[in-house]
């Protein structure tokens, strides 16, 4: 009798094992097939509201994108013009890494070149862009203006705006760069990973954009980004931080990392952001 009791058991027990072992499997397979077929293509546009003392009568709309890491093979190149043109940005940034092959400048720049803001687009090159395609002429037609260590003053109305942008790997002309812009005025910072947010040089800056770290492009449940590629690790992943007197959000990205890394991205949706900058009377910062 006690034979055939533990038989039992042990048939039930190596069911429900069975059972398991194939649920986990089957939910492993439709997490792949969403990573690789579903999110990489589902942009999400993000909005913050930012609210500053030193604005009066105007506020600023900027959308910021980064990291579009174009292939030869189009997936998300051709949305950013209906999705940013209805938003009526007053500036539209990009904060680097453009392509993951140089036969994919075409799509990259036809991208760019539909896109429609007020008072400007502005970009810094991303570290891919540094690396591999600081010779050509990524940029061109594009209506982009690169910021090569160089601070722009921008007017709307009475207020006025500075929007500073270094490119990858010249951190040390940050405080050049910066000290050229007044502390009175509402200032924008671009670079291209977070890595500089708490460097004493950062002063003067009211809101720093970056990119470069996907979100990580991989994320775990309760456990967010496996590799971000920032010297902070996952300190500044993904979104918005307030970092002392400078806001920071850092865009995860619109395509993927290139070479043999793979062309997925799992709880990670490719984001547009806008970051709406208004008068502090007008809400609670």
């Amino acid at each position: 009798m006690k034979a055939i009791i533990t038989r039992q058991f042990k048939k039930v027990l190596i069911s429900k094992v069975s059972i398991i072992c194939f649920t986990s499997t089957l939910v492993a397979f439709l997490c792949f097939l969403y990573a690789y077929f579903i999110e990489p293509y589902n942009i999400q546009v993000s909005t913050t509201n930012v609210f500053s003392g030193k604005l009066v009568n105007e506020s600023l709309r900027i959308v910021h994108i980064s990291d579009l890491h174009c292939d030869t093979k189009t997936r998300n190149e051709y949305k950013l013009k209906e999705l940013i043109n209805p938003l009526q940005p007053d500036i539209i940034v990009f904060t680097g890494d453009s392509l993951n092959s140089l036969q994919a400048l075409p799509n990259f720049k036809a991208s760019l070149q539909g896109l429609n803001a007020k008072f400007g687009k502005f970009a810094v090159k991303g570290n891919i862009d540094v690396w591999y395609y600081d010779q050509q002429d990524v940029f061109s037609e594009t209506g982009f203006k690169v910021l090569d260590n160089e601070a722009i003053k921008l007017k709307k109305g009475n207020e006025i705006f500075h929007i500073a942008g270094i490119p990858y790997g010249s951190e040390y002309m940050t405080k050049k760069v910066i000290d050229k812009i007044p502390s009175s005025t509402y200032n924008v910072f671009l670079y291209h990973t977070p890595d500089l947010i708490e460097d004493k040089n950062i002063k003067n800056i009211d809101l720093y954009l970056a990119g470069h770290t996907h979100g990580g492009q991989i994320r775990l449940p309760l456990y967010g980004a496996l590799v971000t590629l920032s010297k902070f690790g996952k300190k500044y992943e993904m979104g918005r931080y307030q970092v002392q007197d400078t806001l920071l959000y850092v865009n995860r990205g619109i395509g993927m990392e290139g070479g043999s890394a793979p062309r997925m991205r799992f709880l990670a949706r490719p984001e547009i952001t806008v970051v709406d900058v208004k008068p502090k009377k007008l809400g609670i910062e």
